[in-house]
């Protein structure tokens, strides 16, 4: 396959409007500028996300797949098993099994993808299984102005909810091992992808926070402890809190000074889902998402969410926002459809420059050593007047599972920009009815002989179970950036999709992360028949 690149791609290259600014040159591309969550503007800086120079062990194309919309004549030229070694580089799956070898847990199994837009890529992912409480832990976090607090949430956020669980003895247990330089046994078992990374330089001040906020809950002194639902929305705000307070805090350590300076300057979005037998729950900040599929008795898919984005098309949200505000400020807090004429969710982690007070932003940056090398954002915007703007306490949903819920789909919403809940759940069922047939043996019509067996794998061949998704989270994302106006892929445009420029593959699709969690339907109905 080699074609010149599509026209449409290359007359938004050249309708960018640049502007200039103080020592900067900002481009602004309006193709489909509700694409970027941070909206540039006009300042000393480099309009760079901050965090852009961090860790990041996540897949990017090799060079010989990725241009520069510099380049006025250029092919895309993939071949199907290049296009797959791409789409399937990031996948993750995990089975849930006991000691035995069987399964008595609700959750089956898990699968779990991501695909790069950003460079590097700003979403992260978490799954573990908690080891001093029951039930299993999932997350997608969105990242924006940058990868660093999106890669801080998807370390930190699953402990905290884990220790808002514990008992009070637990605790005590832990802290008195921590107290006499004892191991201390692990609070989660994590399932991880080969290229996820971790901030090693700064684990030892995180932990450290995090045994802070244990001490806090065991002088709270209160029995049985959190609900879960408290508990979620306890450990969010905690960690919030703690990466506004880090920052602010005295460190003589330069990079760990800064690595706290790109947390709490950049954002992100947040979704966790926490699945203990029956019981689920799901906490959200901001605008990723997490659907149910539903089979129904007359074996059709339906679709149940179990978020609500935040974001300025949510008159919940414009409600809220409007309550905690005085009256005069109510046409000035969503401007664009952004909160501030700033940013598009309306909770997000992070983002201390719509959470701190002016001055202590500019006492903050002033005495931080070069914030324009770490590419942080210094911008008020108009119409600041009574912050904090954003918060990241979550929603939490609760929904007791039935034996006909049969798969969770959690996503940042690079998915959801491009296919609606209920297209997820139908190429979810769709995906697990191929799989399925994939594995059905071939069944042979006595006399065999070649050319009947030929004719067989053919027909196979044409179904395209030969080199079908083994991962559902994959299928997702094919679909994602290459369907077309049929909702069939098309190979052409998928090929297109995954060799944009990099500085145009950010306009027309975001980084993709999609997690589906696979419920366990005998666990579900054993529980209903032993209750």
């Amino acid at each position: 396959m080699s074609r010149t690149i599509s026209s449409w791609i290359l007359s938004s290259a050249r309708n960018s409007i640049v502007l200039q600014g103080k020592g900067r040159w900002h481009s602004i591309c309006f193709p489909n500028r509700n694409k970027i969550k941070w909206k540039l503007v006009f300042s000393k800086t480099c309009p760079l996300p901050a965090g852009s120079c961090s860790l990041d062990g996540t897949f990017s194309l090799h060079r010989a797949f990725r241009h520069t919309s510099t380049e006025e004549h250029f092919s895309f030229q993939l071949s199907p098993a290049q296009i797959n070694d791409i789409l399937r580089a990031g996948e993750l799956s995990h089975r849930t099994l006991d000691l035995n070898g069987k399964n008595a847990n609700s959750v089956l199994r898990f699968e779990s993808n991501q695909l790069a837009s950003n460079s590097p890529m700003e979403d992260r992912r978490s799954a573990a299984t908690c080891l001093q409480t029951a039930g299993m832990m999932f997350g997608v976090f969105d990242g924006h102005a940058g990868a660093a607090c999106a890669q801080a949430v998807s370390e930190r956020l699953l402990h905290y909810i884990a220790v808002s669980l514990m008992s009070r003895q637990s605790l005590e247990e832990i802290e008195l091992a921590v107290e006499a330089m004892k191991p201390v046994q692990p609070i989660l078992q994590w399932h991880r992808h080969p290229n996820d990374v971790e901030y090693q330089e700064i684990t030892s001040q995180y932990f450290e926070n995090l045994r802070v906020y244990w001490q806090h809950l065991l002088d709270l002194d209160t029995e049985p402890g959190l609900s879960l639902e408290e508990a979620m929305i306890c450990a969010f705000k905690r960690l919030d809190s703690d990466i506004s307070l880090e920052v602010q805090a005295p460190q003589e350590n330069e990079l760990m000074r800064n690595i706290a300076l790109q947390v709490a300057f950049s954002g992100a979005t947040a979704c966790v889902a926490h699945i203990d037998g029956v019981h689920l729950h799901v906490a959200n900040t901001g605008d990723c998402r997490a659907v149910l599929g539903v089979r129904e008795e007359d074996g059709t898919w339906s679709t149940l969410p179990l978020t609500r984005d935040h974001n300025a098309y949510d008159e919940f949200e414009i409600r809220r926002l409007k309550r905690e505000h005085p009256r005069s400020e109510e046409k000035t807090l969503f401007v664009n459809d952004r909160l501030l004429g700033i940013l598009m969710p309306s909770r997000a982690f992070g983002d201390v420059q719509l959470k701190w007070s002016k001055e202590l932003q500019h006492s903050i940056l002033e005495n931080s050593c070069d914030v324009e090398a770490l590419n942080i954002y210094q911008y008020v915007p108009p119409n600041y007047h009574t912050p904090p703007y954003l918060t990241a306490e979550p929603e939490v949903t609760y929904h007791k599972l039935r034996s006909k819920d049969k798969f969770l789909v959690i996503a940042s919403d690079g998915l959801w920009e491009m296919l609606s809940n209920e297209k997820v759940v139908k190429l979810v069922a769709g995906h697990l009815t191929e799989l399925s047939m994939q594995k059905t043996p071939l069944t042979f019509k006595k006399p065999i002989n070649l050319g009947y067996m030929h004719n067989l794998l053919l027909q196979r061949k044409s179904k395209g179970l030969a080199s079908l998704d083994q991962n559902t989270a994959t299928h997702l994302i094919r679909h994602a950036i290459g369907s077309n106006e049929y909702g069939e892929v098309d190979p052409e445009k998928l090929a297109a999709m995954l060799t944009l420029p990099e500085d145009l593959a950010r306009m027309y699709r975001d980084d993709i992360t999609v997690t589906v969690v696979y419920f366990n339907s005998e666990t579900i109905e054993e529980h209903y028949r032993s209750h």
